[in-house]
C-alpha cells in the first residue's frame, strides 16, 4: 500500500468553511476513483496550505489519480504546483475499529 501526502496553496480569501465547502464538491470524483482506498481531506491550523493524505494500492494508482490534468487545477486555483510525497504504508492502526492491519507485498493482513 502506498500512503500519498499531497500539500497545496490553500485560498487566502477563503474560510475554512468556505473551503470545506469547494472540498465537498471532489468527492464523486474521488468515489469514482476505485483504486483510492481512503483520502483524508487536510487544512493546516494557519488555514496556508490545503491537501490530502491518500492510501492506494499503488504508486502507479497514485500518480494516476493525480495526473498532469489534475495538477493544472491545482496550478489554476492556487497559482503553485502541489508538493507530493510517496511513502510505503507499513502498518495502520485504527483506534476505532480496534484493529490493527500490517501491509506486506500487496496485500493487508488484520494482525490485531
Amino acid at each position: 500500500m502506498i500512503l500519498e501526502l499531497v500539500l497545496f496553496k490553500s485560498p487566502q480569501d477563503k474560510s475554512r468553511d468556505e473551503i470545506l465547502e469547494d472540498a465537498k464538491h471532489t468527492l464523486a470524483r474521488w468515489r469514482a476513483n476505485a483504486d483510492l482506498v481512503r483520502k483524508h481531506y487536510l487544512l493546516s491550523e494557519d488555514g496556508l496550505e490545503g491537501g490530502g493524505v491518500y492510501i492506494w494500492p499503488s504508486r502507479e494508482a497514485a500518480e494516476q489519480g493525480h495526473n498532469e490534468e489534475w495538477r493544472e487545477s491545482v496550478r489554476k486555483r492556487t497559482g503553485a504546483d502541489p508538493v507530493i510525497r510517496y511513502f510505503d504504508l507499513l502498518m495502520l492502526l485504527d483506534n476505532t475499529q480496534s484493529s490493527v492491519t500490517e501491509f506486506v507485498a500487496g496485500e493487508a493482513r488484520r494482525i490485531a
